[in-house]
């Protein structure tokens, strides 16, 4: 209201000319009272009337216009409302989307339950400690790994058993075995913390608005890129051990050609003699 009353004493002062020659007008023509006689209330209803009138004159097209304005503005607002929810977020697709949020969900938790199937197969007691800890998928087990596989697959050779480049040989493929081990046991407990955020993610996608989908959208992009990184780890692992098993095989090829060299330097002296 007081928005209006300023309009108003706006309109007023705009066309004050004519209000006040109107005024003057209404003061010459109005009667005078004299003494001892009654107001002559009529000439004043009809001079409130013409003030009244006069001001509906000056500002009855402002408030029109002002009027029709505002109109304009509600139908704008009423197409662009109705343009977001028939085109940009639809309340029936909305929905749709978030059924398949469900839908997929569903198969994540059928995925869960697959990779925590129980696979051990080791039946006696040394290979099943090291086995319970190859597959526990937790990091903290990690420091265990070194103690049960050396029960399963014996400690390395003394030097006074076993030539230098055999124990050097043997060593690094119980050290590569070790660490795909342990990080066997690391990759696990990393992809569980992965699928226990794409269920926390997919469970707010379900259930978020149209406004903050985007926010989850990008976090989901940022943990497929973790994903990523995790799944290049494992493969640089399995690079690494391959590589340990190419050269053992190599290894193996040498200490041959140098067994028969000496064979075949022993034959030769042994013939000269």
């Amino acid at each position: 209201m007081p928005a209006f009353f300023n309009h108003v004493f706006q309109c007023l002062w705009q066309e004050r000319t004519k209000v006040i020659a109107l005024m003057l007008v209404l003061a010459l023509v109005a009667p005078q009272p004299a003494k001892a006689q009654f107001i002559d209330w009529a000439a004043i209803v009809a001079a409130i009337n013409a003030i009244g009138t006069a001001i509906n004159n000056v500002i009855g097209g402002g408030l029109q216009a002002i009027n029709t304005a505002l109109g304009a503005v509600n139908n704008i607002l009423n197409t662009i409302n109705s343009f977001f929810q028939t085109q940009i977020y639809p309340p029936a697709a909305i929905n749709r989307a978030r059924g398949v949020v469900g839908v997929v969900q569903g198969i994540y938790n059928v995925i869960r339950g697959l990779v925590n199937l129980n696979v051990a197969s080791a039946t006696l007691a040394n290979p099943s400690q090291l086995e319970n800890v190859l597959l526990s998928r937790n990091p903290g087990n990690i420091g265990q790994v070194s103690g049960r596989y050396t029960t399963v697959y014996q400690s390395l050779p003394a030097s006074t058993d076993a030539p230098p480049a055999v124990r050097d040989m043997i060593d690094m493929t119980d050290a590569t075995a070790e660490a795909g081990m342990k990080k066997a046991i690391a990759i696990d407990a990393a992809a569980d913390q992965l699928m226990d955020a794409s269920d926390q993610l997919a469970s707010e996608l379900g259930q978020a608005a149209p406004g903050t989908a985007p926010m989850i959208e990008a976090e989901s992009a940022a943990m497929l890129v973790k994903a990523h990184a995790l799944t290049q780890s494992a493969m640089a692992e399995l690079f690494r051990i391959r590589a340990v098993d190419i050269a053992n095989t190599g290894a193996a090829l040498k200490f041959n050609a140098n067994n028969a060299s000496d064979t075949r330097r022993d034959l030769t002296n042994m013939f000269k003699k």
